[in-house]
C-alpha cells in the first residue's frame, strides 16, 4: 500500500478515528532527535523549491502574505 492509498483510508475514517490517528502521528514525532527534524526540514525545504522551480507552486510577496494574514484575523 502507498502512502498517498493509504491516506485516502484514513481520509475516510470518522472524525473521532482521525482525530485519535493525527494525536498518534503526532506524538510519535515527539521522539524524533534533533539531526532528524533538521534532515526532515531539508527535505521540505527542497521539495518546495523544486515546487517553486517547476512552477507549480504559488508565490507571494512578504507583503500580500503579512497582508492575507492580517485580512484573516
Amino acid at each position: 500500500m502507498t502512502v498517498d492509498e493509504l491516506m485516502r483510508e484514513v481520509l475516510a475514517l470518522d472524525a473521532k478515528a482521525r482525530a485519535s490517528m493525527a494525536h498518534a502521528l503526532l506524538k510519535s514525532l515527539e521522539s524524533l532527535s534533533e539531526a532528524e527534524i533538521e534532515q526532515l526540514w531539508i527535505e521540505e525545504s527542497q521539495r518546495r523549491s523544486a515546487e517553486i522551480d517547476e512552477g507549480s507552486a504559488v508565490t507571494v510577496s512578504a507583503e500580500e502574505a503579512l497582508a492575507l494574514a492580517r485580512a484573516r484575523r
